[in-house]
């Protein structure tokens, strides 16, 4: 066959098994049975592989996989992908209208409501209409390039479709957002096929499509048969070349070749969004994929930009969260988790079913006095609502349906990691292991929590740490420093790249902020806010552990327990050690020059101890506790006899209010607030 002919056949190859492929795909009405296109697929795969050549980044032989990726490369969104702030009422939902018309000065904002889906994020950048880079959300400002597996999602284009009459509009560099999806049918199948081959089957579709995203083998991406909808449009290089509504940039998505799910609902009539909402409540249990609410965003781009965005989440757009759905099933058996504290946390196992698109089997039962507050036996028939529609938790029970041999639930009275004795602990609910330093769960626990961002922030995961604790090369925190290369090379899938780039992140670990790493060495009580505190007064980790228990109830953030648990945990010579091995290892335990910057600005909080409770629209709770922290004030966790104030959101919790209001602890709006910082 001559080049000629070749490059032909395969452009026709090319061109029809993306026509069977939107066929399938989008429009779900297959137009050739699997053999045959299989067989198509094979011919291109065999001729693209004669003649590398004739390669193209937007083959749809791209979609078939690879069999091994590199570790993922993280990249910077070019717009932050913020998430959405929830309301749950109509109420909230007609101050949330109310304020945007004040804001616009008008009282006709035309609104966009559309399905929420309960996905994984990701953006696709295309250039001149191909993609060139697919990316998860990640924390909103980095996220992972993912870009070989989303290839392989057939709803996905990899080249755009013209629209009609405007052929600039794929052109150019454009962002397409979007959710994916793993649908019912493929859940049911993959968990299916996970249960066969002795795997733990995936706890819902949600964290099976962000697993899959992440997997490293592109064929098993390419076998799960992922769904992509999408719904944001964006010109990178000139927004003002696009449709100025949301709804028409919708429009435009169809056109260009993606599934864009539910049809949209335009209005600004309130009464004619809750209709759209009530009636997909009904209709949303009849879709072939999860969702879990409504999403309603500004309909013009320019006004868009006039809300603008708090650090969190848009001003413009919003998500109405649907009441949580309950079911009923057996309870068959409790288990016992052990946490990096000790803490025991019994877990229910029950028969499957599903909720919210999820196929529930375990529910948590938080403690010993909420399983005496339910009176529950085994195999009981008990109630199950996902709170939040993402934890499952026990609500009732149908005591009419009891067994009479049924035994009531029991905590025992060993760890059922390590056998050691339980216990209860200052008057706390909850029972503890004892044997902190022996107890399996209790030491990769305080590895992990080592690792985390807010801590040591060093790039490695629970499977991984549970792989390394497994073959015995950590056993403690300071273990970390003394991996090597041929150490990583023992564990499943870790290869040069992934080697090297988890010891760089450890290296780099050891320059963390002295309060971060005070925090990740998980001294009990101690958290974020109290670690900065410590961190700040005593300058380094020798001076902190020869502090006294009246040095530290001295300072602001420093009560009995926490005073008492600092003097404890450095009293333990194993810690002693700990702490050696770290600075030995180069771990920098003390503060240093460049960090003097988190000392206050001002005094205007001093003294004052501030809770933090509810959403807000002009900074977000991290940037509060910052400003707190910047004029000399304490951000602490609970409402005490000794709170100055609560900083008061728009949703802050009825109980926090209830304590409040019981102990005459004023309520500070946002407003409030600031207005004082400004004075």
């Amino acid at each position: 066959m001559t080049r000629n002919n070749t490059e032909l056949e395969i452009e026709q190859l090319r061109t029809t098994i993306e026509q069977h492929n939107r066929a399938y795909y989008l429009d779900n009405a297959p137009t050739i049975s699997d053999a045959d296109y299989d067989a198509l697929m094979q011919r291109l795969l065999t001729l693209e592989a004669e003649h590398p050549e004739l390669a193209d980044p937007t083959s749809p032989s791209l979609r078939v996989g690879r069999d091994r990726n590199d570790a993922f490369v993280q990249v910077a969104h070019e717009r932050p992908m913020l998430s959405l702030s929830n309301t749950y009422n109509y109420d909230e939902i007609a101050e949330i209208c109310e304020r945007t018309d004040t804001l616009l000065a008008t009282d006709d904002v035309p609104w966009v409501a559309e399905m929420k889906y309960d996905g994984s994020s990701i953006s696709l950048i295309y250039e001149e209409g191909v993609l060139v880079r697919a990316v998860t959300r990640g924390d909103g400002t980095l996220g992972d390039d993912v870009t070989v597996n989303v290839r392989t999602i057939q709803s996905v284009p990899l080249r755009l479709r013209p629209v009609a009459g405007h052929p600039d509009y794929t052109m150019g560099r454009i962002e397409v957002r979007g959710e994916v999806l793993l649908p019912f049918k493929e859940f049911e199948r993959l968990n299916g096929e996970r249960t066969a081959e002795g795997e733990a089957p995936f706890a819902n579709p949600r964290n099976a499509a962000a697993g899959t995203l992440k997997t490293l083998n592109s064929r098993v991406v390419a076998q799960r048969r992922l769904l992509c909808i999408c719904y944001y449009l964006y010109a990178l290089d000139d927004e003002t070349r696009l449709p100025d509504s949301y709804y028409e940039r919708m429009k435009l998505l169809e056109e260009m070749g993606f599934n864009t799910g539910v049809a949209p609902f335009k209005s600004s009539d309130l009464s004619a969004l809750y209709h759209y909402i009530d009636e997909w409540d009904v209709q949303r249990g009849d879709l072939p994929y999860a969702t879990d609410g409504i999403v309603l965003k500004v309909d013009s781009l320019t006004q868009q930009r006039t809300l603008g965005n708090t650090a969190k989440s848009p001003r413009w757009a919003f998500a109405y969260k649907y009441q949580p759905e309950n079911a009923r099933a057996e309870l068959l058996s409790v288990d016992y988790q052990v946490g990096r504290s000790g803490v025991v946390t019994p877990v229910a196992n029950v028969e499957p079913v599903l909720i919210s698109g999820t196929v529930v089997r375990r529910a948590t039962l938080h403690n010993e006095e909420f399983i005496k507050s339910l009176d529950l036996h085994y195999h009981d028939y008990v109630y199950i609502e996902k709170g939040g529609e993402i934890i499952p938790k026990i609500t009732a029970v149908e005591t009419s349906l009891r067994r009479p041999e049924s035994e009531p639930v029991r905590l025992p009275e060993l760890c059922p990691a390590c056998g050691a004795p339980l216990q209860q602990i200052d008057g706390s609910v909850g029972y503890y292991c004892v044997n902190s330093y022996a107890c399996p769960p209790q030491i990769m626990g305080r590895i992990e929590h080592y690792c985390t961002r807010r801590a040591a922030d060093i790039n490695v995961g629970p499977e991984t740490i549970d792989s390394l604790f497994d073959r015995h090369l950590i056993e403690n925190i300071d273990d970390l420093y003394k991996l090597t290369a041929s150490d990583l090379a023992q564990l499943p899938n870790f290869k040069e790249k992934s080697i090297n780039n988890l010891l760089a992140s450890i290296e780099q670990s050891k320059s963390r902020p002295f309060a971060r790493l005070l925090y990740g060495i998980g001294i009990r009580y101690v958290g974020e806010g109290t670690a900065k505190t410590l961190a700040r007064h005593f300058q380094s980790i020798d001076r902190l552990a020869q502090a006294t228990d009246y040095e530290l109830q001295a300072l602001p953030d420093v009560g009995p327990k926490i005073a008492e648990q600092v003097v404890y945990f450095f009293s333990l010579e194993r810690n002693q050690q700990l702490i050696a091995e770290l600075q030995r290892c180069g771990v920098i335990l003390e503060e240093r020059s460049e960090e003097t910057t988190d000392a206050p600005q001002s005094n205007l909080l001093e003294g004052e101890r501030i809770v933090i409770s509810g959403s807000f629209t002009q900074h977000s709770r991290d940037e509060y506790k910052q400003l707190i922290e910047q004029h000399g004030g304490v951000n602490v966790g609970s409402i005490s006899g000794r709170t100055t104030f609560v900083l008061m959101g728009s949703d802050m919790g009825p109980s926090k209010r209830a304590k409040a209001e019981q102990l005459g602890i004023p309520l500070v709006t946002e407003e409030e607030f600031l207005a004082r910082l400004n004075s």
